[in-house]
């Protein structure tokens, strides 16, 4: 994980020497905050984040961090002595939503709801006006709100969701007015319409960034996950559901990412499972599950791959020492991977897009010199790739780091770690000429050095297929991703055990975006199709006949060979347009025709194969995706002779021959 991620908040939650420096409020003076109760509370999904701390006269301060402008704003203060458990702020920022549990002598004198030991508020904040209780109960809430897809669009009324330790959850809908000017008020405060969204659920996670909400209930001792989309047009809709074959009773309660407020309520309530749901752009579904470990002697986490039909258990031994576990495993979402680790003792880096094979993961035990760069502190995964570090309270956005992967590249000797780090290099790579000259220059180096598969042929395959991937879906099942089919060799430190698993039933039938991508993804599995990955065969047959057909004195019609050439054309100018320097070597010096020739099928065999099996995307974009990957695969075979060429110190004119 990269080291220097970037940090969204300034101080927020974090260590009173930090803090001191970095924090201001507004007019309020930093050295009136008592730092030590300084807590984050939210991030909410256009990226600001909701805190709170107490004042020097023990007051609960409300503040709200401003990603855009970097600046801090006041939002409320309650005059108590209240432990806050959750918070929200709408969109507009004119309703502040906060679950604060009352001490025992606030619930004696409590005006708002005496006696009582949780109260749930939505508070008029522009300006701060009245102060509504949606709950006043013996049990805990966590209360969020709901925000618009585009961040542009203002929604006519807030949807907010309450969230009950006694197992439902409901949507309020409240509409707001202005009165006196700008003065925004709660329309017909005394009674708001609300919907129950679901109810007698074991565990619950938010995803902030895609506004989705995944839960399991219990039915007739069944496990079942089921996911309610949030919409634009302010409607919300069952995507899904499944059955988890995983050990969980009705007794239990978890929440995730519903916030990150009142951390010894969510201890209370996390002490038997791990338990996170994963999603990438391109479909993928993933369920991350661990349960307390019995022993610290062997540690065992699964991952359900649902778009790929399959679940997969892993077992591992500690790799520091034998030394004592007494934290728990932590999953993070890194897009395209998820990253599973126990600090000091293992660190796992899961390919959640191409999942089938292990060499295409990456697995390091805490004994690898390569696993200290991990935090050793307790991580909690928000939605998205954020990231909150509770030892230090800093807030990141998680990435991979190229810069190590590059050194842990040329520190492995494993194959199947040179394999993982190479495939998550290409996948995750940002400023990827960059990357691959470096790349480049180490297999010129040490290309005889892996043993069970062809360094050369492995880096053109996997860059090529990466060059196009982001752009369209079921991209793996079109184009090779990988020289490797099958893998039997051991990992060492790891077992693992691979078993089909039931299919997420969709309740839609028109979807579009991720949940096309993904329903496309099941119908592979369901219907077990082949892949249909494109292969030069077809391509050498037909550039044969035509030399021969050539050389015969025969010619095909002057259409079809005007388009493969004009194919031709348009892959030598990409190739030219990505390398500015001379060349050293004599690679398309020459017009030659049978060259020319090869290319341009290759382009048009490709727009096919890709046109037959690629439904709904227009044939320009088709068209362009198969001149992009061969002028790529092209590319990547001159920068591989040109640094060849300098290592040997050869000059262009190496290869003629008198």
């Amino acid at each position: 994980m990269e080291s220097g991620a970037t940090e969204l908040g300034p101080g927020i939650g974090g260590r009173k020497g930090w803090v001191k420096q970095r924090l201001t409020l507004g007019k309020r003076d930093v050295l009136e905050t008592n730092y030590e109760s300084l807590r984050l509370l939210n991030v909410e999904r256009n990226g600001n984040i909701v805190y709170t701390y107490k004042d020097g006269k023990g007051n609960v301060v409300f503040g709200l961090y401003d990603c855009q402008t970097r600046q801090n704003e006041h939002l409320y203060t309650f005059e108590k002595d209240l432990h806050v458990i959750s918070c929200s702020v709408n969109s507009e920022r004119t309703l502040l939503a906060a679950s604060l549990v009352q001490s025992t002598k606030e619930r004696r004198r409590n005006e708002l709801q005496p006696g009582s030991k949780c109260l749930t508020l939505l508070v008029e904040i522009s300006p701060i006006n009245g102060v509504k209780v949606l709950k006043a109960v013996d049990s805990c809430v966590w209360v969020q709100f709901l925000y618009p897809h585009d961040a542009s669009h203002r929604l006519p009324q807030s949807h907010l969701l309450l969230v009950s330790e006694e197992k439902y959850i409901e949507q309020f809908h409240i509409q707001v007015i202005q009165e006196d000017g700008n003065r925004v008020v709660i329309k017909n405060s005394g009674h708001l319409p609300r919907d129950r969204i679901a109810e007698d659920f074991v565990w619950a996670q938010w995803d902030m960034r895609e506004q989705r909400l995944y839960y399991i209930d219990m039915k007739k001792s069944r496990t079942i996950l089921k996911c309610i989309q949030f919409n634009a047009d302010e409607s919300f809709t069952l995507m899904f559901e499944t059955a988890l074959d995983i050990p969980l009773s009705s007794s239990e309660f978890k929440l995730v990412n519903f916030g990150c407020g009142y951390q010894e309520e969510e201890e209370k309530l996390s002490k038997h499972l791990t338990l996170y749901v994963f999603t990438s752009h391109t479909g993928s579904l993933c369920v991350c599950y661990s349960q307390k470990f019995d022993s610290w002697e062997q540690m065992t986490y699964s991952v359900f791959y649902f778009h790929a039909g399959y679940r997969k258990t892993f077992t591992v031994a500690p790799g520091s020492g034998g030394s004592q576990v007494t934290k728990d495993i932590t999953f993070l979402n890194l897009d395209f991977y998820v990253a599973v680790y126990l600090p000091g003792h293992f660190f796992h880096l899961l390919n959640i897009q191409h999942p089938d094979l292990i060499c295409h993961s990456l697995f390091l035990t805490g004994n690898h010199t390569m696993a200290n760069v991990l935090p050793q502190s307790t991580l909690q995964s928000l939605s998205g790739s954020l990231v909150l570090d509770w030892g230090y309270g800093k807030l990141y956005r998680a990435a991979l780091n190229p810069p190590f992967l590059l050194q842990l590249l040329g520190a492995s000797r494993l194959d199947c770690e040179r394999m993982a780090a190479l495939h998550c290099l290409l996948a995750c790579g940002r400023e990827q000429q960059a990357l691959e000259a470096q790349i480049i220059q180490w297999i010129s180096e040490n290309f005889s050095t892996c043993h069970s598969f062809d360094l050369i042929q492995e880096f053109i395959i996997a860059s090529s297929y990466w060059s196009v991937c982001p752009e369209t879906r079921n991209m793996d099942v079109l184009l090779q991703y990988s020289s490797v089919l099958t893998w039997n060799k051991e990992i060492p430190g790891i077992t693992l055990v691979t078993e089909e698993i039931p299919l997420p039933l969709m309740k839609v039938r028109s979807l579009q975006g991720y949940w096309e991508k993904l329903n496309s993804n099941l119908e592979h599995v369901k219907y077990a199709m082949p892949p249909s990955r494109y292969t030069n065969g077809v391509v050498w047959r037909e550039w044969h006949n035509l030399v021969s057909e050539e050389e015969a004195g025969k010619r095909r019609s002057t259409a079809y060979m005007r388009n493969i050439l004009h194919n031709a054309v348009k892959v030598i100018s990409d190739v030219e347009a990505r390398h500015l320097e001379p060349r050293l070597t004599p690679v398309l010096q020459e017009e030659d025709p049978h060259q020319r020739l090869l290319m341009g099928l290759m382009v048009s065999e490709l727009k096919d194969h890709l046109l037959r099996h690629l439904q709904g995307v227009k044939k320009k974009i088709i068209e362009q995706m198969a001149v992009d990957y061969t002028s790529k695969l092209l590319h990547l075979i001159c920068c591989i002779l040109e640094t060849s060429w300098r290592k040997h110190n050869l000059d262009s004119w190496a290869l003629r021959l008198y």
